[in-house]
């Protein structure tokens, strides 16, 4: 141990181990310029056992160790004696106090006196809000305002891992967050998928689904008209694209231009999205065009005549865009996370960005599938926080394909 004189003992509990979370911990210590000593270390007998270790955590400077302990907590690590919270008032409008609480998606609690709060909806990269209540919710720093009582510092706060499963139990649907491969087996895969939806479903929970073009470029579309049909698909986050070429699809038969039925290009293809997205244009929203007759096939359209909602959130390469795409990032993130209560499920189908975007403000608890023919988009979500990322490598074609017919057989 260094002669640091500020020093606080955490203890984590899992499988420590096979999971690697103890080394992750461990290098995050020396990472950030602090130091560490391994006080106990009880590992567990069995496979099926969980481990419990005792660190404690030294830095220089207090300040140093606040920003450790709030670190190490992305990993459950929690203080032996975590104190109580203490709460500043935000200086003004968007801006936390200098040291805010930093938030995981792990679940979190907070002790405000003698009394542990949950705090509501747990998102990564927030701040702690304490309201009348008492009560305790996360809040991106775009939305705090002046006066909000804002913990800070890493006293007084706890988080929980959720439910871990040793590695290699390939009987639990959470072996797929091992390396992410193209190796594994796929139709074992796409039935744990849907046998995982159906129980989500059963418990009256909601799956959401994050898609983008490839959906329709692929063929898919027909795929997961048919999940949407059978109840699967109970919100929709995409972009401007994914919309725009579904509808191009129903309306003229191409996406992007491409004949979906030959596989080539049509004259004058290259103008279809553009317009397909005036067509809804002039029918003020994608809703109306389907209750007017304009839009009579496609996602979006399935989605309508379901009662499904969906958020389109666009971005700065967006032709158009449709009338629906919200072009204010911010409000698009209060959009995005006003539809999280009582999902259950998530799957992210064919886009990098938008699954980045979802899973920054998914909390941990909510089983989280990757699909993607590209491995780099799962390592990225598993990499920015979104350790409950499950990767499968294909092609997004026949993906939906084999999940439709495990759950919407035609």
């Amino acid at each position: 141990m260094s002669s640091s004189t500020h020093s606080a003992v955490v203890t984590l509990t899992g499988h420590l181990m096979d999971t690697g979370i103890l080394a992750r911990v461990l290098d995050d210590v020396l990472e950030y310029g602090g130091d560490y000593r391994i006080d106990n270390l009880d590992l567990g007998r069995q496979h099926q056992d969980e481990s419990r270790a005792l660190v404690e955590v030294s830095a220089s400077e207090p300040e140093l160790l606040e920003r450790i302990l709030m670190r190490v907590q992305v990993h459950g690590a929690n203080a032996v004696d975590p104190g109580t919270a203490t709460t500043r008032p935000a200086p003004s409008d968007g801006v936390f106090p200098e040291d805010f609480y930093s938030t995981t998606n792990l679940e979190t609690l907070v002790r405000l006196d003698r009394e542990w709060l949950r705090v509501q909806r747990p998102e990564m990269d927030c701040g702690l809000v304490v309201t009348d209540g008492p009560v305790v919710r996360t809040v991106p720093v775009s939305d705090v305002r002046a006066g909000d009582a804002v913990v800070c510092g890493a006293h007084g706060v706890r988080v929980e891992l959720p439910p871990q499963a040793p590695r290699g139990d390939e009987d639990d649907f959470g072996f797929m967050s091992s390396s992410v491969s193209s190796e594994k087996p796929q139709a074992l895969l796409v039935r744990q998928i849907a046998e995982r939806m159906r129980e989500v479903k059963a418990a009256g929970k909601r799956v959401l689904w994050v898609g983008g073009p490839a959906v329709v470029h692929t063929g898919a579309a027909p795929a997961m008209v048919r999940l949407v049909q059978a109840g699967y698909v109970d919100v929709l986050f995409a972009g401007n694209a994914l919309a725009t070429h579904d509808i191009e699809s129903a309306l003229f038969g191409t996406s992007l231009g491409v004949d979906l039925a030959k596989g080539s290009g049509v004259p004058h293809g290259h103008e279809h999205h553009i317009r397909a997205i005036n067509t809804i244009r002039a029918a003020g929203s994608i809703a109306a065009a389907v209750e007017n007759g304009v839009l009579t096939g496609g996602v979006m359209h399935a989605l309508v005549q379901a009662g499904k909602p969906f958020v389109l959130v666009g971005s700065v390469r967006d032709d158009g865009p449709l009338p629906d795409v919200i072009t204010d990032v911010i409000d698009g993130q209060r959009a995005m996370r006003a539809e999280l209560p009582d999902v259950g499920f998530a799957i992210m189908v064919a886009t990098m960005l938008h699954s980045i975007a979802t899973g920054n403000i998914l909390p941990a608890s909510v089983p989280l599938v990757c699909v993607d023919i590209n491995p780099a988009t799962v390592t990225k979500l598993a990499d920015r926080g979104s350790a409950q990322a499950m990767g499968i490598v294909t092609d997004i074609g026949l993906f939906l394909e084999q999940l439709a017919r495990e759950l919407a057989p035609e």
